[in-house]
């Protein structure tokens, strides 16, 4: 039983295929480097990759950008500001920012996968201004709170 599809146009002016599924139950869809020539990301480098992919979300979606988990066991590599959001109002080419936290110069090549991309639906809020807010077994604890009595 597959989840439900849903249409989005695309713009792909890099010569990599569009976003793709690795596999056929996988959450997120693969997005490529696309660069004139190699990329050498030094260690604590952050980096703009570009991807040459303009998409055109449905209003109430967003896209997330997260990091390979791969790129990020073997080599320290991921995505900065994870996960990155891509509103349905932006219209710019996904660029994906990057940091090398590992010991060793990383080597980015054209059409390398660099992150993931998963198209999640959301909701407008509306905020209720009330006095109190209802009480859960939970209450107040966090920050490590969570699991211990």
């Amino acid at each position: 039983m597959g989840g439900k599809e849903l249409e989005v146009k695309i713009i792909n002016k890099s010569k990599n295929p569009e976003p793709e599924y690795g596999s056929e139950h996988a959450a997120g869809m693969d997005i490529r480097a696309n660069l004139n020539e190699r990329l050498v990301i030094k260690p604590g480098e952050i980096r703009l990759v570009h991807t040459g992919i303009y998409i055109e979300l449905p209003v109430g979606y967003e896209a997330q950008i997260r990091p390979r988990s791969g790129l990020a066991l073997k080599h320290g590599l991921t995505v900065l500001n994870t996960p990155g959001t891509i509103d349905a109002d932006y219209r710019g080419e996904v660029g994906i920012i990057i940091i090398n936290h590992g010991k060793e110069d990383f080597i980015l090549n054209n059409g390398d996968r660099i992150c993931q991309m998963v198209v999640a639906r959301h909701e407008k809020v509306i905020w209720q201004k009330v006095n109190n807010l209802n009480n859960t077994d939970r209450g107040n604890g966090g920050f490590g709170h969570t699991g211990k009595k």
